[in-house]
């Protein structure tokens, strides 16, 4: 019911009076369709009679003549297949609009849900949902109205029409039919659906592990693993299997029960007319009345048990979806927060707590000015809380004790797209999108134009690289830009954040995983972006930050020593210990 619930404002919209329209267009249509099709059985009576010369108390249709009646018969069903079919035309643009709207709600929410959801959830599974979902939105809104309603008149109508006609005997026999079929079809589709959920389950994970696999193609080769990803698919393939054979297995149970009902009431109340017939009571056209009746009845009768289970599916499907849109952001806007103002660019970091799991923190009490203007670098083993701070400062996550504020302003009172805004981000790995380097440039500033997106990959020292490709700026870099170098990459993923032109730099590791060579050209592009900027860069070579205002070194989520490169390796501690290593390193791999 909260799946049904959540899909009504789609189909009855308060701001989208032509939505409203088209429904209602849409249900007159279905109401004539199925006036008609009730109606025609009286036609075929009528022209029966006709041609047996048998006359009662329809004289006016008898009138027609026999062959006049069969052509109104013919027409009626023609009208009848008509007025569905319009049906089907004037609702199609709401089916459509309502498959887009929750497709569009749906991608922007996951958007909008936090880092930690995000890094739980499986990419491969997350879209399978999505899909499945948003194609049940369309088949739950058209056969929902189109097919469960008209066929709860449709059934009512020959019920009544069978009492008043011949007798209430007839009605009981249609009741009981009905009743038994939709019983035994709702019982036997519920234990299927969970069959088919849990086959919907196996088919998300099997198509997890190809996605997953294929993502990770390069790794996969290095490590000769095709046959280890192959037998992993292949098992949960085979799980999917097991699940599909049991649900073909009773679907035919399903078909089978239906037919049993349908025929026995079916040949129940033939035997009733053929009976009347002998006894004079009915016309031969009364006989073929009823038959005609039962066979108009069974023919959708058959469909609820498709349409039910298609139904049933749906709202299986849609409620994966629908549990995803109910999903809480973890971090959202406070009410009426205000955009965040840049009058410098000055990072503070006041006391601040934080640990991805409450039983394991990872900053204790970091206390952290970063003055407008300088450049401030990071330092410290692995699982210190560098790059945490770079998480806390675009706001992936709400600090858990202390305060982060921009110019004053804590980022936790302003908006986030202003906060996002405000901030430009070289990771360790850029990551690019499977289109043209010109799209992935101008991401950091989608209305720039032409010359301003140029202008920015000279500023990072690839623009003489891209007009020497043969498609230049429209080549495709491939998935995740694995046509480029490691360096051509980050050279694009600079460009990119320096056409955003953020007020505040994060170079989270920028270079750590460039050789030496490459590191030191990009390392001047780095320096330059970052002239006039207030630049945070998370470092793990020392050699890329000696140059920077102040150096802080985090160890175990506290800061140990800061200071400027000269102090601190006077102070001969922790820093000093780690550039003689890495000298030492260096060294070595030079000789």
């Amino acid at each position: 019911m909260r799946t049904i619930r959540g899909v009504v404002p789609y189909l009855w919209p308060d701001n989208a009076p032509w939505v409203k329209k088209r429904v209602v267009l849409a249900l007159s249509f279905l109401l004539l369709a199925k006036v008609i099709s009730v109606s025609t059985p009286f036609l075929y009576k009528a022209a029966v009679d006709g041609l047996a010369g048998e006359s009662r108390d329809d004289g006016f249709l008898l009138g027609l003549g026999a062959v006049a009646l069969t052509i109104a018969y013919g027409l009626a069903r023609l009208g009848n297949v008509g007025f569905s079919e319009l049906r089907d035309a004037v609702f199609v643009r709401v089916g459509q609009r309502a498959l887009r709207s929750l497709a569009l709600e749906t991608f922007t929410h996951i958007h909008r849900l936090s880092m930690r959801y995000h890094i739980t959830r499986k990419t491969g599974g997350l879209s399978r949902i999505i899909e499945r979902g948003v194609k049940g939105v369309d088949f739950l809104l058209r056969f929902l109205l189109f097919s469960i309603g008209p066929l709860i008149l449709e059934l009512t109508m020959v019920a009544i029409i069978f009492a008043v006609m011949f007798n209430v005997w007839y009605m009981a026999v249609v009741v009981v039919t009905i009743w038994a079929y939709v019983t035994y079809t709702f019982k036997v589709t519920e234990w299927r659906v969970k069959i088919r959920k849990a086959m919907n389950d196996q088919d998300t994970d099997a198509n997890q592990k190809a996605i997953d696999s294929l993502l990770n193609f390069e790794t996969v080769k290095y490590f000769g693993a095709e046959a280890r990803e192959a037998e992993r698919y292949d098992g949960a393939m085979s799980q999917y299997e097991r699940l599909a054979v049991r649900t073909g297995q009773s679907l035919s149970v399903l078909n089978f029960g239906q037919s049993l009902i349908i025929t026995t009431g079916l040949v129940a109340v033939m035997v009733m007319a053929a009976q009347g017939v002998m006894a004079g009571k009915l016309t031969v056209g009364d006989f073929v009345m009823v038959n005609a009746y039962m066979i108009q009845i069974t023919m959708p009768l058959g469909f609820l048990g498709t349409v039910y289970r298609e139904i049933r599916q749906a709202l299986v499907d849609m409620g994966e979806m629908f549990d995803l849109l109910h999903q809480p952001a973890e971090i959202t806007d406070a009410p009426a927060a205000p955009d965040l103002e840049i009058r410098g660019g000055e990072v503070m970091f006041e006391d601040v707590h934080f640990g991805y799991d409450a039983a394991r923190p990872i900053l204790k009490g970091i206390t952290l000015s970063v003055p407008a203007g300088q450049t401030v670098a990071l330092v410290g083993p692995s699982g210190s809380g560098k790059s945490t701070i770079g998480r806390l400062l675009f706001r992936f996550y709400d600090v858990t004790g202390g305060a982060l504020k921009i110019d004053g302003q804590d980022v936790r009172a302003i908006t986030q797209d202003s906060l996002h805004k405000s901030i430009g981000v070289v990771p360790q790995d850029t990551v690019l999108f499977n289109d043209t380097i010109y799209y992935n440039i101008a991401y950091g500033r989608p209305e720039a134009s032409r010359a301003e997106v140029e202008a920015a990959a000279r500023a990072a020292r690839i623009h003489d690289f891209v007009e020497s490709l043969p498609e230049g700026y429209e080549t495709t870099v491939g998935e995740r830009g694995l046509k480029l170098s490691g360096g051509e990459k980050q050279r694009v993923g600079i460009a990119r954040t320096i056409l955003k032109n953020p007020a505040i730099l994060l170079l989270d590791e920028a270079t750590s995983a460039l050789d030496t060579q490459t590191e030191r050209d990009i390392q001047e592009s780095l320096k330059a972006m970052g002239q006039g900027r207030t630049v945070i860069t998370i470092a793990h070579r020392l050699s890329t930050i000696a140059d920077a205002d102040r150096i802080v070194v985090l160890e175990a989520g506290r800061i140990v020593e800061e200071g400027r490169h000269e102090e601190l390796l006077s102070h001969n501690g922790r820093y000093a210990a780690m550039w003689a290593r890495q000298s030492a390193e260096e060294e070595e791999e030079a000789a």
